[in-house]
């Protein structure tokens, strides 16, 4: 069995810089203290996000690779039109937890995640029952809101479909 890279997290970010949706996979979501250590990786690739997306050359959602956190782990980020942000933690090592002998991954090879991701989040966005602007800081202060996550099951499920299917040379998700 070759050893392939896999999404270790996926991380969906308010333009007020809050977490929306933070899913974690295999092997990661088994580790005590998954959720905190990749809750500070998306929080602390805000100011690359910043930087990049004031950018005035950038003509792509496409943020392309964020930052490398250590030859295991690298966070990719994509933003909406709306300025809600993407972001997607690789694992090297894959699901397998070992390191892989390939040759790493390209912007190219992610597209097919963010682009699922953002229709996702779309057919979130046009569900009438949904409500955006409950999930700011400012609706949740004023007890208006759910804190910012969002609790839809059936985004949830599709989040987790996409992370778990993906894999690098993967065209359509």
């Amino acid at each position: 069995m070759s050893l392939t890279p896999s999404i270790a997290c996926i991380g969906f970010i308010s333009k007020y810089d809050n977490p929306l949706h933070i899913s974690i996979f295999e092997p990661h979501s088994a580790t005590k203290g998954a959720f905190l250590e990749f809750s500070f990786l998306l929080n602390a690739s805000l100011d690359i996000f910043e930087l990049r997306t004031n950018d005035r050359n950038r003509v792509d959602q496409d943020l392309g690779m964020l930052q490398a956190v250590d030859e295991r782990l690298s966070i990719w980020g994509w933003q909406t039109g709306t300025g809600t942000r993407i972001a997607v933690i690789v694992d090297m090592w894959g699901k397998q937890g070992r390191p892989s002998t390939g040759l790493g991954i390209k912007s190219e090879d992610l597209k097919p995640v963010f682009k699922a991701l953002q229709t996702a989040y779309i057919r979130l966005l046009q569900n009438p029952f949904y409500t955006p602007d409950d999930h700011t800081p400012i609706a949740a202060t004023n007890r208006r809101g759910s804190a910012g996550e969002i609790l839809s099951e059936k985004f949830i499920a599709e989040v987790k479909r996409i992370g778990d299917v993906w894999k690098p040379g993967l065209e359509k998700i």
